[in-house]
């Protein structure tokens, strides 16, 4: 029996499903959005290098006339990173499909596609939250001693931002930079009278998708998809995991653009072959193959803190 794929779908069939798998994938895509992106041609290997052309020291001395300068030395700092691949898929029997009352296949397709989004930004997440620099209300000295009244607030943010501006980190967006928050620390942040809600911008600027306000030259998108624990102390507090970061703070390579748009795959009933004698299961499923690095330690900061819950 020969085997029918994804590949011998016919067209119509596989922009269909590609189509039905985006729309519930690019919502959640949103750490992803903000990374530089570095794509591995097919068949280079899964190691990529991001380079990065540190700055020159200002020139303070002095020409001799007529006499040649040393000249400046160029330096390049470099991140290696390595893809791996992820994905996942369902087994869905003829009787379901025949029985069932929606379009079972469709309605698994578009399933995936928001678990694919979940995962890939997840994992990007999960990459962007780390490192060194990071700033606590109150000046907590660790994770654990973060109380519940210690919430996001302007200071943090303006601290933030002159950690960034110290650093000569340039901005993402219109001369500003970039903070993503969740809706617990959005409501938190909505109540400084500095707070400038998306709603009341003055026109010229383009609103980001996810975008609720910015405050002391931070643009800030909201997603559910923050970093937020329980801390270890006696009474736990969860900790929420605030990034505020400038351009090319951290880059995403994926195998030809697979982590913006996650290969998906529909097998139908038969196409196993004597795996599925009486053609009695068909699977859908998604796969992509990327990694994420920080670039420049000092472009990311950190805030933990706690929030309204």
């Amino acid at each position: 029996m020969a085997v029918q794929t994804y590949a011998t779908l016919t067209a119509e069939q596989r922009t269909f499903y590609e189509k039905t798998l985006l729309t519930r994938l690019t919502p959640n895509l949103l750490f992803y959005k903000y990374g530089q992106k570095k794509p591995i041609p097919k068949g280079n290997g899964g190691t990529i290098n991001f380079r990065r052309f540190n700055s020159l020291p200002a020139a303070t001395t002095a020409l001799t006339e007529g006499q040649k300068p040393g000249g400046a030395t160029l330096s390049i700092s470099t991140v290696t990173a390595t893809v791996a691949q992820y994905g996942d898929y369902t087994l869905i029997s003829d009787v379901l499909d025949m029985l069932g009352i929606d379009p079972v296949i469709t309605e698994t397709t578009a399933l995936h596609g928001e678990q694919a989004g979940l995962t890939i930004d997840t994992l990007i997440r999960d990459v962007v939250r780390q490192g060194t620099n990071v700033l606590r209300p109150n000046s907590r000295a660790t994770i654990d001693a973060v109380i519940a009244s210690d919430k996001l607030t302007s200071t943090e943010i303006k601290l933030a931002v002159k950690k960034l501006r110290r650093a000569n980190v340039k901005p993402v967006e219109d001369g500003m930079y970039i903070g993503i928050i969740d809706p617990e620390t959005a409501l938190d942040l909505q109540g400084d009278p500095e707070w400038q809600d998306v709603s009341k911008y003055n026109g010229g600027r383009a609103i980001m998708k996810g975008e609720v306000g910015c405050l002391h030259g931070v643009r800030f998108v909201e997603t559910s998809n923050v970093y937020a624990a329980n801390n270890a102390a006696q009474t736990p507090v969860k900790v929420h995991h605030t990034v505020i970061f400038g351009k090319n703070a951290y880059g995403i390579s994926d195998l030809e653009g697979s982590a913006g748009k996650p290969k998906v795959i529909v097998k139908p009933a038969g196409s196993a072959g004597t795996d599925d004698p009486l053609d009695q299961v068909s699977s859908v499923g998604w796969k992509a193959l990327f990694t994420t690095a920080r670039l420049d330690e000092n472009a990311i900061v950190r805030i933990e803190h706690a929030a309204t819950e």
